[in-house]
């Protein structure tokens, strides 16, 4: 049978190329048999299908050959199923946005943000099913939707989709989507011109609320009061708000503890760093977009992957680094090689060697010791709280260049002093308590891979 013969031809490409090409090139494909010499196969993209009729597509037909086929070509096509996409490959729709009916006052939206071009993976499953579901409208029982991470893992990317999806099925909806420093601008705007009942109108008359970066108010005395009154009218009127920030709302220093209460309402959800197959989704379904633009260029075997491995702490720096790449190898007529894809993003290589954070080390430790973050910021000084807290902190002076007061401000304003005996006492037990020294070395070995 065809595929008895192909699954023969699999088993013999998964032991020649290796695991991590089997499973990125082969294994996405689906074999449809055979017609008059030629090899039909169905590719998940354009990108894949053209990939492995690059590179593996003389192996395959002396594979087949082996099996007693003949084969002239591989042919691939890139009909797709009405099934779910896979997680962290780019699913596509034909639909269109109708944002031109919509009532969507504050920022503009960017157009390429939308659900459609999130690549979905397991750091970010979770962010992206609660905010499509608060993009379908309805009844949500989570308000407010609150979205933390780092820079470039999809925060604003997510909200913007929101707002597209949410003007889309309902033109008639009003949507108010800005930066936190925006909404501060508006605020000090209508003060200087004696015109606050404007500003509140505008914000407490909207059906979704977004507002991106909401750390930029923290110690904003008067706008964080306006924030605050603006939340609670929203909320008595069953309206929607949505909410990004770079930390969870316990982390912002400088916030107001009502309004951190409030914004724990809802649902806070962590976008945690990309790991290695999402960031290879998110280059598989980027590079289609550039093969259109630059259709003679060669990506070499191995450059993705080398991508995904070396660029792992922001997205738009790894999505930069193909533009450049492709761009480059267009304007010099050159082969991607691994080689070339070192000499012309050595500066970005650079740039994005492994650096770890203090606050990658306050959630890696919580983690460990299964503690809130919101713990080991703050005062309390019971053992189960302030050991772990010592351990984040002589890891923090171990791993970062951060001075001993930078360290001490960023667990909730403590003394130098305090990260000095921190430090000095993990040494000391390191030496006579083997399950510290376990601790310590696993949590080093965590956010050092």
């Amino acid at each position: 049978m065809t595929t008895d013969c192909w699954g023969s031809v699999c088993e013999s490409l998964r032991s020649d190329v290796g695991r991590d090409a089997y499973k990125n090139w082969i294994e996405p494909l689906r074999f449809q048999g055979f017609e008059g010499g030629v090899a039909l196969f169905v590719a998940p993209t354009v990108f894949i299908g053209n990939w492995v009729s690059r590179n593996y597509s003389d192996k395959i037909r002396s594979l087949f050959a082996a099996e007693g086929k003949d084969i002239e070509r591989l042919e691939f096509s890139t009909a797709r199923t009405k099934a779910e996409p896979k997680r962290g490959v780019l699913a596509k729709s034909g639909s269109r946005l109708k944002t031109g009916s919509a009532k969507l006052p504050g920022a503009s939206l960017d157009a390429r943000f939308t659900f459609d071009s999130f690549v979905v993976g397991k750091p970010n499953e979770l962010a992206h099913a609660a905010a499509r579901r608060v993009a379908e409208g309805g009844p949500v029982t989570f308000n407010p939707l609150f979205l933390y991470g780092g820079v470039g893992l999809g925060k604003t990317h997510l909200m913007h989709a929101i707002a597209h999806e949410a003007t889309r099925r309902d033109p008639d909806a009003k949507v108010l989507y800005l930066s936190a420093e925006q909404f501060m601008y508006k605020f000090v705007q209508a003060l200087r011109f004696k015109d606050t009942m404007s500003f509140k109108e505008l914000f407490r008359s909207v059906d979704l609320l977004m507002v991106d970066d909401v750390q930029f108010i923290a110690g904003k005395d008067s706008t964080q009061d306006e924030f605050f009154h603006t939340f609670n009218a929203l909320i008595d009127q069953n309206k929607q708000i949505i909410i990004s920030a770079d930390r969870a709302p316990g982390e912002i220093d400088g916030l107001e503890e009502r309004i951190k209460s409030r914004l724990q309402w809802g649902l806070v959800v962590d976008l945690h760093p990309t790991d290695y197959e999402l960031r290879l989704g998110i280059l598989q379904s980027k590079i289609e977009i550039q093969e259109t633009h630059y259709p003679d260029v060669v990506i070499a075997d191995g450059v993705l992957e080398f991508l995904a491995h070396r660029i792992s702490t922001n997205v738009r720096v790894l999505e930069g680094a193909l533009t450049r790449l492709f761009a480059f190898a267009s304007l010099v007529g050159r082969e991607v090689t691994l080689e070339v894809a070192q000499e012309c993003l050595a500066d970005v290589l650079r740039a994005t060697d492994r650096k770890v954070t203090i606050d990658e080390i306050i959630r890696k430790v919580a983690d460990h010791y299964n503690i809130r973050l919101a713990d080991i910021l703050s005062p309390r000084r019971a053992r189960s709280i302030a050991r772990p807290r010592q351990v984040a902190m002589f890891l923090a002076k171990k791993l970062t260049s951060k001075s001993l007061p930078e360290i001490g401000k960023r667990f909730g304003g403590r003394d130098h002093t305090t990260v000095i005996h921190a430090v000095k006492k993990i040494e000391e037990l390191r030496s006579i308590d083997n399950q510290i020294a376990e601790d310590v070395e696993l949590l080093r070995r965590m956010l050092e891979a």
